[in-house]
């Protein structure tokens, strides 16, 4: 099970207490349930990144949901046409929050996925493992594209691209050297691209 929007310990230890509570009238009532649920955090705002290692402490995984980080890191409205051209998946600040979020689970010994556009864009899987994420979470109408690209992918060409974009002041050059490794290892995924 996974918390939507948790922006700091005292919303997660809130939940983690309505958890164990529901648990407990279960138990009490004999109403089997699975005790083994894993819960984890969606890690959708800037504060949630910056209490990610307090947060992972507490819970099985993290999840980023890249929509919502970009929106709230940039301040700004996907669906809004007028500022629409400003959200960028590869601005480094988020990739920085990405890479930040993903260390903090790892000084805590639990995974950490992705899920959103981002997780699903061909174009930018390469940059998501080379940042070391555990898991993608993309809609099931690209799952064959994004598993087509991972098999040909090499982590160290991954990490490369990751120690390139968490050095860059440009985000259109993060995504320029993204696609252009997407496209050198798997072409026919973007044929009809231009």
């Amino acid at each position: 099970m996974m918390y939507p929007m948790i922006s700091g310990l005292d919303e997660l230890n809130q939940a983690n207490a309505l958890l164990e509570e529901c648990r407990r009238e279960l138990q009490a009532e004999r109403i089997p349930f699975g005790e083994a649920l894993e819960t984890g955090a969606m890690i959708e705002i800037p504060s949630a990144v910056l209490t990610a290692d307090s947060l992972a402490k507490r819970v099985k995984f993290l999840s980023i949901g890249t929509n919502d980080l970009i929106q709230y890191s940039l301040a700004v409205d996907r669906l809004n046409e007028k500022i629409a051209h400003l959200y960028e998946p590869t601005h480094p600040a988020i990739v920085r929050l990405i890479k930040a979020t993903v260390e903090a689970g790892r000084r805590n010994g639990i995974w950490v996925g992705v899920c959103g556009e981002m997780a699903g864009d061909p174009a930018l899987v390469p940059l998501l493992l080379g940042l070391d994420i555990d898991e993608l979470s993309a809609a099931f109408s690209v799952v064959p594209q994004v598993k087509f690209l991972i098999r040909r992918l090499k982590l160290s060409e991954a990490r490369q691209l990751a120690d390139f974009a968490l050095n860059c002041e440009s985000g259109s050059e993060i995504l320029a050297r993204s696609q252009a490794l997407a496209r050198r290892i798997a072409p026919g995924l973007f044929e009809n691209q231009n």
